[in-house]
């Protein structure tokens, strides 16, 4: 698929864990698709994982996909967000379970700090729920302010930790 010219490239992590989960995760795609100010690119496989944080709930199915927009973070996360409503996406408890969780991972080569918004996402570097399907799709991709790609950033948390039984492919979009 060809990718606009003009905009940021702008990379998603899309996660759901209640119900359908792969229909949502496909309903979420169209609704991206639909913005007149979004193009979406490399789409991820979809990968199982046990849940963080609140760990007594249903298993996650996520992925990550890359976007060109013309949109500024802001107005990209507020558009996520308005999906995230649309879609019945209630916020009770901080991890909790969720229809769908639209994140913004990254937004070209920024670094954004303001209320309510943190680019590159704040966890991204500790959770293979995200590295691996963005390592699926830009492996040589080097996040602002490192100095390895995020395929050696994947490796390195995978040899650190137990986190690779935590995550299992379970299909394509």
């Amino acid at each position: 698929m060809l990718m606009m010219e003009t905009g940021t490239l702008a990379y998603l992590g899309l996660g759901t864990n209640l119900g359908d989960r792969e229909s949502y995760l496909a309903q979420a795609l169209k609704e991206l698709a639909g913005l007149p100010t979004i193009e979406i690119g490399a789409v991820s496989s979809i990968y199982e994982t046990a849940p963080v944080g609140l760990t007594d709930q249903p298993d996650f199915l996520n992925l990550v996909v890359s976007v060109r927009t013309t949109l500024s973070p802001r107005e990209l996360l507020d558009a996520l967000l308005n999906i995230e409503n649309k879609m019945g996406r209630v916020r009770t408890v901080r991890w909790g379970p969720r229809v769908i969780d639209l994140d913004l991972l990254l937004f070209g080569e920024s670094v954004v700090e303001l209320p309510g918004l943190s680019v590159p996402h704040p966890r991204l570097r500790e959770r293979s729920f995200v590295l691996i399907p963005l390592v699926e799709i830009a492996p040589d991709l080097v996040l602002p302010g490192e100095k390895m790609t995020v395929k050696k950033l994947a490796e390195k948390l995978l040899e650190n930790s137990d986190e690779i039984g935590n995550i299992r492919r379970s299909g394509l979009v």
